[in-house]
């Protein structure tokens, strides 16, 4: 048992788990000077015309607001995807909104986008970029995450996305099309092709030359990923992340009793895996070479990550698992695929 696992099962499942994320990012952000003095390792990745310092990113719901990307890069992560960030900000949903099933070591949360919306996050990142002085050198790459403001209606959702495109993409390596949270009411429904093209037209136009990819389900059906897939390619986009959380409860090692008690949101973690590695594999069948494509959903070990490459992942993403095996998990993980 390592310090970390004492510290977890001891310490921090007594604590709310949103408290506890407050807690232990609040430590990594504190720590940020003791660690960008280690080398941050891995391999290079050339993906979308950027070069990853390695494969491992953090994905997005961790630093909803860019508030600590060089420290979370400082633990190893090549990449940083912050965000959800929507156009307005938002409270969220109410709290409790983030829970644990430890049998499974899987993370429930229904938060909502809780973030400070797109002018706060933009003005952010600028301070960041004057304070780095320049582009070259300024820690991991940066992805951002945007998805829809809870306020505004289904029908004015490409005013939105297009709002945060404008706003974020000057700051971004990367920008993500998220249509894919079960945690806003009817985000999901923009995954169906013919309200998920106007969307991702309308954002590409204003984010020029910045890559741009859309974030998928594990819920979706095969036939509707295929149909995602063909659209990234017609509309020119430059990848996909699949996979998001899901809706299912299926195969937990939780009782009946203890998934109840957490109620309804987005489940991550282990039990994602066989679906996440299928969907990678049905996407690179599809898209061939053409699209970057970034695993995510069940990455807890070094198999994980080997697995979820070897169906066709570019890059991997990873976030229960930094949750439950702690800061040094980037690092075995990069190590172990090295």
């Amino acid at each position: 048992m390592t310090a970390y696992d004492a510290l977890f099962s001891r310490v921090l499942t007594r604590v709310d788990a949103e408290k506890a994320h407050r807690l232990g990012f609040r430590a990594v952000r504190a720590a940020r000077p003791v660690l960008a003095r280690r080398r941050t390792p891995g391999c290079p990745v050339t993906a979308m015309g950027l070069t990853f310092p390695n494969a491992l990113g953090l994905a997005a719901g961790f630093d909803k607001n860019a508030v600590g990307i060089d420290a979370l890069g400082a633990l190893g992560f090549g990449h940083v995807e912050v965000g959800t960030v929507t156009g307005e900000p938002q409270p969220g949903n109410d709290r409790p909104r983030l829970f644990r099933l430890t049998a499974d070591r899987a993370v429930v949360n229904r938060m909502g986008f809780n973030n400070d919306g797109a002018e706060a996050v933009a003005a952010r990142l600028a301070a960041r970029s004057r304070a780095a002085g320049s582009r070259a050198g300024r820690g991991p790459v940066l992805g951002i995450n945007i998805g829809k403001s809870k306020v505004v209606p289904e029908d004015d959702a490409v005013r939105d996305y297009e709002k945060s495109a404008r706003l974020l993409a000057p700051h971004a390596d990367y920008l993500v099309v998220n249509v894919s949270s079960p945690n806003t009411p009817g985000l999901r429904n923009l995954q169906a092709v013919d309200k998920l093209e106007p969307i991702l037209v309308a954002v590409r136009r204003v984010a020029g030359d910045v890559p741009l990819l859309v974030k998928i389900a594990p819920d979706l059906a095969d036939e509707d990923v295929l149909a995602v897939a063909d659209l990234a390619l017609a509309v020119g986009l430059d990848g996909i992340i699949a996979t998001n959380t899901t809706i299912s409860r299926d195969g937990l090692a939780s009782t009946p009793e203890q998934v109840a008690a957490v109620g309804a949101g987005g489940l991550s973690g282990p039990p994602l895996t066989g679906r996440a590695d299928k969907v990678m594999r049905m996407l690179r069948e599809r898209v061939g070479d053409a699209l970057t494509l970034v695993g995510v959903g069940g990455i807890t070990t070094v198999d994980d990550a080997r697995a979820r490459l070897d169906a066709g992942a570019d890059l991997l993403q990873g976030y229960t698992a930094f949750v439950y095996e702690g800061p040094g998990w980037p690092r075995r993980i990069l190590g172990g695929l090295k």
